[in-house]
Formats: C-alpha cells, structure tokens, sequence
C-alpha cells in the first residue's frame, strides 16, 4: 500500500514522516530528492544555473538556496520555471524508488512526503493522500519563527502553496497537528490500526 504524505509549509510533515516510519513505513522524500538533483554535477543543478544564472551558485559551485529563493518566491513566472525543471525529474526519481520498495515488500506503507502534491497534479499516483494540518495563523507563526522570516517574506511562501484549508477539504486521511505531539501520535496510531498493521 502507498500513501501521498502532504500539507504545507511549516505544518509538521517531517514529524508526521517519522512517526510513520518508526512503526514501519518506508519513506520517499521529495525534499530529499529536490535536494540531491541539485548537487553539483547534477544536469538539474546545470540547468538551473544556465536558466538564473551563475549568481544562485556559492563559488564552490553548490547551490545558494536562500538567493535561489529570494528570486523564486518574488516572481510566479520564475517560481514555475523552476519547477519545470526540477519537477520531472524529481517525480521520475520518486516513482523509481516506490516501484522498487513495493516490489521489495508489496505489504509494507510506503509514505511519499510530497510538499507540492496537489499543486503538482500527483495525488492520482497514490492510492490515498494524508494532509498534515494546522489552521494558517499557527502556520504562518511557526514558519516565521523556524526559518526567521519577516511576515510579508512568509506570507509570500505560504500563497505559493495551495491554501491548507483546500488541502484539509481534499484529504483522504487528515492529521491535525496543531494540538501537540501526543495529539499526533495518537492520530498516527488511530491511523495505524485502521490499515490493520498492529
């Protein structure tokens, strides 16, 4: 069985992964693969160079997230130009890998940590989709604190997303994160029960 994990920025899909994997689900991270089609010598990496310019790279040759960001997130147009060249690759490396976990154990979760799921037309690829919830206002507070951004900065990044009260309205599966830890895990759990895996 598989399941598309998503919800938005700053709402605990990390921690929601790892309560998931702890009770033996394998995990695909789209971060994790975003991150690494942009490790130099990457052809992504390249093309993204060519597309923004040498300035988003450190000398090294290693991407400048922050400045790649700034430029991304201040332009629609040049935040889709991006994903037009990271997207494919990242959804090819990420069917790759859940091909190969579900032939390796066809009875084991195996949980895709999608942060753009619905944005980027994937949920059809899962057999049921998990949102990771908290209201806006906690949102935009825990954002703003964990990445030291100013409101206007996260207020931008958050309506680069999908409005997380559309993503609520569309979940198979709903996490409410917003009520503590202990709230989460037993969700999880509930959750757990329900697939008949304890």
């Amino acid at each position: 069985m598989n399941i598309g994990l998503t919800g938005g920025i700053a709402t605990g899909k990390s921690t929601v992964s790892r309560m998931l994997v702890q009770r033996g689900a394998a995990l695909i991270d789209a971060d994790v693969i975003a991150r690494e089609i942009m490790e130099p010598g990457h052809p992504v990496l390249a093309a993204v160079a060519k597309r923004f310019g040498q300035a988003v790279l450190h000398p090294d040759g290693t991407l400048d997230r922050k400045k790649l960001g700034e430029i991304v997130f201040a332009d629609p147009e040049r935040r889709k130009a991006l994903e037009s060249l990271t997207h494919p690759a990242i959804r090819a490396e990420m069917k790759q890998r859940l091909d190969a976990l579900e032939a390796a154990a066809p009875r084991r979760l195996v949980v895709a940590d999608i942060p753009l799921l619905y944005e980027s037309g994937l949920e059809r690829f899962y057999e049921r989709i998990m949102v990771v919830y908290v209201p806006r206002d906690l949102q935009l507070a825990r954002l703003m604190e964990r990445d030291g951004l100013s409101r206007d900065e996260a207020e931008r990044r958050l309506n680069a997303q999908m409005d997380i009260e559309l993503k609520k309205e569309r979940a198979d599966i709903l996490i409410d994160n917003s009520r503590g830890l202990d709230e989460t895990e037993r969700q999880i759990d509930e959750f757990w029960r329900d697939q008949g895996m304890l």
